[in-house]
């Protein structure tokens, strides 16, 4: 965990080789969402996030929408769960723009715990449905309307 008086700084990916790495990295589905975490070789403790939806979910208009929300997400929780010196991608999945926003946090959530429990355990590839589990409350912030809507 990071040190209580330097804060999480947070960098986006934008270049596909970077998005590639990721993709060998241990990964987790979750409800509308599916996210890998790698652990980079160097140690900068910059937390690099990058976002993606592929055409399945849709035209331009709902992938873009899709990413907004993981976007806004991904603000809201990757500073209380994020590791310094990590990449996460997060992959929009079919429901992710239709997820009610509570639950859409809970997904977040709940995958990069997951992720990172995985991670100590020094497991390799992960990937479990997320049907039946249970709701768990994230945060009582409320979305940017600008973004999630």
């Amino acid at each position: 965990m990071p040190d209580a008086q330097q804060p999480l700084k947070f960098e986006r990916l934008k270049k596909r080789p970077d998005f590639l790495l990721a993709a060998k990295a241990p990964a987790l589905s979750r409800g509308a969402v599916f996210v890998q975490m790698r652990k980079r070789p160097d140690e900068d403790p910059v937390v690099r996030v990058g976002f993606t939806a592929t055409k399945k979910i849709g035209g331009a208009v709902e992938r873009n929408r899709a990413k907004r929300r993981l976007r806004e997400a991904a603000r809201l929780v990757l500073p209380l769960h994020a590791r310094p010196s990590h990449d996460y991608v997060f992959i929009a999945r079919g429901g992710t723009t239709m997820r009610e926003w509570g639950r859409l946090l809970d997904d977040v959530k709940t995958a990069l715990i997951s992720l990172a429990a995985e991670h100590d355990r020094g497991g390799t590839r992960v990937s479990k449905p997320s049907s039946g589990e249970p709701a768990v409350a994230v945060s009582s912030q409320q979305p940017d309307p600008t973004v999630s809507g």
